[in-house]
């Protein structure tokens, strides 16, 4: 699709609608056979979970083609074990689609990072916020010996991501794959919106040798 100037406006819904068509009218004039091709269904290596600000959408990030990446995202790439839906997707992915690697990836800038530093109230989101307050807890002594704002933010991105990978590592549902031997590995990834790169945040964990031991679930 032609690059479009991201500081143009989507005037009304008819727009969305264009879109669409001129979108599917380009592609079939590239390749044909790309739509009946991806009705076939999908096999993606690569789960996403990811933030649902709209700078950082997963296929553009990776430039990966639809039907590569599976994908979850919520305020903040929070990563809850209560989070029924969160669960819900992973085990779809692993089990089903038989993903190979699940991205945790967040991005400076983060708005529901920097809400989650200061004492306001925003509504029904600061439930969801505590998840990253719980991150701070954490990781008290760190961030509080940053005194550059900015730099305080940047950090709290990351460890929210890397308690991310963490967590997801310590569900039922990443224990029973590695219990059975199967190829799967969890990586934590930083958008830097500001150029458009990722930092790998170095925590890559692909089996249960690398989990302290009271997480390690013996299957049934």
């Amino acid at each position: 699709m032609p690059h479009r100037d991201l500081h143009s406006k989507i005037t009304n819904y008819n727009d969305l609608l264009e879109g669409n068509r001129k979108w599917v009218e380009e592609t079939l004039q590239e390749d044909p056979e790309y739509f009946h091709r991806l009705a076939k269904g999908q096999e993606p290596p690569v789960l996403w979970i990811g933030c649902s600000d709209s700078r950082v959408p997963a296929n553009q990030v990776t430039g990966t083609l639809p039907g590569e990446v599976f994908v979850h995202r919520n305020i903040a790439n929070v990563v809850s074990h209560a989070d029924l839906n969160l669960l819900s997707v992973m085990d779809y992915a692993v089990n089903v689609l038989k993903v190979k690697y699940i991205i945790v990836a967040g991005h400076y800038k983060c708005g529901g990072i920097a809400a989650a530093l200061t004492n306001k109230q925003f509504g029904v989101i600061d439930n969801w916020l505590r998840h990253i307050k719980d991150v701070y807890r954490l990781h008290k002594a760190e961030v509080d010996a940053i005194e550059d704002p900015k730099a305080k933010e940047d950090r709290m991105v990351e460890l929210n991501v890397v308690e991310g990978v963490l967590n997801v590592c310590k569900t039922t549902i990443i224990q029973n794959a590695w219990s059975s031997g199967q190829e799967l590995s969890v990586h934590g990834w930083v958008i830097d919106i500001h150029t458009g790169y990722v930092k790998d945040q170095h925590v890559s964990v692909s089996n249960n040798d690398q989990m302290d031991k009271v997480y390690q679930m013996d299957r049934f």
